[in-house]
């Protein structure tokens, strides 16, 4: 029996999970990227601090998958899909599949709001970590010899959204505020570092249990967090932060970890996407009204009994959607049964300081 072609968008959890999955005897697989290396994404906070080196979470691609003969990449973007000629178009040309998974990740949603979108920071990728930590570094140079009035703005660093990325961001600048700066920066006052934490709802880690939320805000409190609750940002221009409340903070830094929408691409029937632009599949992650294009991870959305809103965007659901697409793409050559996808949460984390962390598991609840 000859190969099928596998064409994978996107090399991050669920893409680069299903390259190693797939069996090399049925399948040759083309994985696309923007990027020539895979990212950890959950230490990118990491990195923006100053913590890590970029390398320890960066993993190319050729090196990772240099052992899997059946694999080709190629680095460029996917522009669209015509579904009916079974061929994705790129910035670098065409190519044609047997079969397609989407497995394209999301992208910082600023709600519409263009100004913001154009000032504020990002944080999803390694790069806007390495841009974040180097703006860092740039303000506390300038901050060394500017005029007070200036330096007010300088020394205001401001993270919008406390969901898991904004939490731990603040508490690791939190950590290098008290530990690092002020060895290194001996001419700055660094209790003059304000770090505050916006969020529109009533709580940081709004989505962990009761007792990790109020566990959460002790934590921040004690690193000398400013967090601000129920509260939205309506504007920024690069100086001025806009709140919902009508006061507005100065600040030359602010990052944007509010919220995401999928990464989507042209092609496919308006009807597949739904809410945040994520596409819509069955329990087998089979886009709903194509045979052949599968759709993996953040942007994909499946209803289940258990997860009636789609499954939680994040790096463990994509992993073993990736595991089971697999094991069905091999069932559907082998003319099998196949195998319906339920996600089991193992719980999740959290760490917000040096040696401060909640955890919500599905038997036991602590910090």
């Amino acid at each position: 029996m000859d190969k099928k072609r596998v064409i994978i968008v996107g090399g991050g959890f669920a893409g680069i999970q299903l390259v190693r999955k797939l069996d090399s005897k049925l399948f040759d697989i083309l994985l696309i990227d923007k990027l020539n290396h895979h990212q950890f994404q959950p230490l990118f906070y990491q990195v923006a601090t100053s913590q890590i080196e970029p390398s320890s979470i960066s993993f190319p691609f050729r090196y990772v998958l240099k052992h899997k003969k059946n694999v080709q990449i190629r680095m460029t973007e996917a522009t669209g899909i015509d579904t009916k000629n079974n061929r994705i178009t790129t910035t670098i040309g065409a190519f044609d599949y047997d079969y397609l998974v989407l497995a394209m990740g999301c992208k910082t949603n600023f709600f519409g709001n263009t100004e913001i979108n154009k000032y504020a920071f990002t944080l999803k990728t390694t790069y806007d970590a390495i841009t974040i930590r180097n703006h860092a570094l740039n303000l506390f140079e300038k901050a060394v010899s500017a005029a007070q009035a200036e330096r007010e703005m300088l020394l205001n660093l401001v993270i919008v959204g406390a969901g898991p990325t904004g939490v731990e961001l603040a508490g690791a600048f939190a950590e290098i505020k008290k530990y690092v700066l002020p060895s290194d920066y001996p001419g700055i006052d660094f209790s003059e570092f304000r770090i505050i934490l916006i969020e529109g709802s009533k709580n940081a880690l709004n989505n962990m249990s009761d007792s990790s939320k109020k566990a959460t805000a002790n934590y921040l409190k004690k690193l000398g967090i400013e967090v601000i609750t129920n509260t939205f940002v309506t504007g920024y221009n690069g100086e001025t932060l806009t709140l919902s409340t009508n006061d507005t903070i100065k600040s030359a830094t602010v990052i944007w970890a509010a919220g995401v929408t999928a990464n989507i691409i042209s092609g496919l029937n308006n009807e597949c996407l739904t809410v945040g632009n994520r596409i819509l599949v069955d329990r087998f992650n089979k886009v709903a009204g194509y045979e052949n294009v599968f759709a993996l991870g953040d942007n994909s959305f499946m209803t289940t009994a258990r997860y009636p809103k789609g499954h939680p965007q994040v790096a463990n659901v994509a992993i073993n959607q990736a595991v089971n697409l697999a094991k069905n793409m091999k069932s559907i050559l082998q003319n099998k049964r196949l195998k319906e996808f339920e996600y089991t949460d193992l719980g999740s984390m959290a760490t917000i300081g040096n040696n401060m962390a909640v955890v919500d598991l599905p038997f036991i609840r602590f910090k």
